[in-house]
């Protein structure tokens, strides 16, 4: 049996409760940045290094391949270390190889410091929801998860248009440079803040065959969605890689089910009001995704917009999310209602229908309507879902429901972006179209992207039955 030292939460940290926020969430936002930023970069990175795109897509895709595999590995991980010395550690990483991506003098030293910072990334992201769920009391949690669910939504839209804004003014080496002076202030923040008491196993063994298994099913995966929404067909390699998932997956499962220190522990699977949530949060971030992917060429192809004026369009959603997820959580934190985020899900559901009607018959007012619901239901959904996701699990399983819900989130921003580009693709492929998408007839363009969003609006729905289903 592992023994864990005893936990008791002084008084004195929920008095810093507000100074780890301000620690945690920085770090939060970062490493979100860090998956997204980069695209709107990537042909300005191409023509610096004079390369091949095949080559230079590995900025992107070794960073997000990385952080995936391993955030269920460094939760494990911090049941040994301690969350605090993790986060601390990793943070450190992350600043100083984001110094090393902006410095890198070649493709093949930027592809590998990319790495790099995607273990600091993984080290900081898979703890970090852990730290501030702690750091509040229990009546406050709520909102504290609030906070969490505005960051990544922020971090996940903001990336985009903070690349195109430092690429066009600075350098692409600054999207990376300009985490050293924001990472020097955490870093120094964290030592003097991040201080709690925590639960360590001292004797935990380290389950080597589950991790190899688990990184070669994310890595498979990975691999295999962004070659498929890149051809829409299967192509060899696209079999090849879904093989190689499906094994890892199953050896994951078989050895996890036997092993003595689990790197993740399936039982928890068997609890309802972990589970679901986990799997409303995979379907909600998966069928909203499908907007992000295909809105930028709706507003540039039918509407004519200029990308920064699609920037803008698309801060309505984070700016909701920030002023709504805190005041959502603070209301599930007075109330504990159990319906608050299949309520926020049906709102998601009509806001995704609304979006695709309202690209179907190019209303940019009824657009608007649709992402301004959007924003709501998303802030109403996330806090609640969050916080019970968190409360499922006893309080020495708490690393092991923030790294599964940090994997969970990441991977289905992943399954998300690849799934919309996949649908747009296969349309286009199905009604004989092979050109650009922006240069596409708006008779065929149009409902294209109509279908897409609502066929991301059925995913939503079925996020909300999820929900619905842990409370019945």
């Amino acid at each position: 049996m592992q023994q864990a030292q005893q936990e008791q939460i002084p008084e004195q940290v929920y008095r810093n409760r507000y100074k780890i926020m301000a620690v945690v969430l920085p770090s939060i936002l970062m490493a979100v940045l860090d998956g997204t930023v980069t695209n709107i970069a990537l042909p300005t990175i191409t023509a610096y290094f004079n390369v091949d795109v095949a080559l230079s897509q590995w900025v992107i895709t070794s960073y997000l391949l990385t952080i995936t595999s391993l955030l269920l590995v460094f939760g494990k991980i911090s049941e040994r270390t301690g969350k605090i010395p993790l986060f601390i550690a990793g943070f450190a990483i992350f600043t100083a190889s984001s110094l090393a991506c902006g410095l890198a003098p070649n493709l093949p030293v930027l592809i590998g410091c990319r790495i790099l910072q995607a273990v600091g990334g993984a080290m900081v992201f898979s703890i970090s929801g852990a730290i501030l769920f702690q750091a509040f009391p229990a009546k406050e949690r709520g909102r504290a998860m609030g906070y969490i669910g505005s960051t990544v939504a922020v971090g996940g839209i903001l990336g985009p248009v903070l690349g195109g804004f430092l690429v066009s003014t600075l350098g692409w080496q600054y999207i990376f440079l300009i985490n050293v002076p924001i990472g020097a202030v955490v870093l120094l923040a964290s030592l003097a803040y991040l201080r709690m008491p925590e639960m360590k196993y001292e004797k935990a063994g380290f389950d080597w065959a589950g991790t190899g298994a688990l990184i070669a099913a994310m890595a498979s995966l990975v691999l295999c969605l962004g070659q498929l929404s890149d051809t829409a067909a299967l192509t060899l390699p696209i079999v090849a890689l879904a093989a190689v998932f499906v094994v890892s997956l199953a050896a994951f499962v078989v050895i996890e089910s036997r092993a003595k220190s689990p790197l993740l522990d399936l039982e928890v699977f068997r609890i309802k009001n972990f589970t679901l949530p986990c799997l409303s949060m995979l379907l909600f971030f998966i069928g909203s995704f499908t907007v992000i992917v295909v809105g930028p060429f709706y507003f540039e192809g039918v509407m004519g917009f200029t990308p920064a004026q699609v920037g803008m369009f698309f801060l309505i959603n984070p700016v909701i999310m920030v002023i709504g997820a805190p005041i959502s959580g603070w209301l599930y934190d007075k109330h504990h209602s159990k319906y608050y985020s299949t309520a926020g899900m049906l709102i998601i559901t009509v806001a995704m229908f609304t979006y695709a009607y309202a690209a179907y018959i190019t209303s940019i007012p009824a657009i608007i309507a649709g992402m301004v619901l959007l924003g709501i239901g998303g802030a109403l959904f996330q806090s609640p879902n969050n916080t019970e996701l968190m409360s499922a699990l006893p309080r020495q399983k708490i690393g092991i429901a923030s790294s599964v819900s940090s994997t969970v989130r990441n991977l289905s921003f992943t399954l998300g972006a690849s799934f919309g580009v996949l649908l747009l693709t296969a349309q286009f492929s199905l009604a004989g179209y092979h050109g650009q998408v922006l240069e596409a007839d708006h008779s065929l363009l149009i409902p294209v992207i109509a279908v897409t969003i609502a066929v991301g609006g059925v995913i939503c729905l079925l996020s909300a039955i999820a929900s619905l289903l842990r409370n019945v």
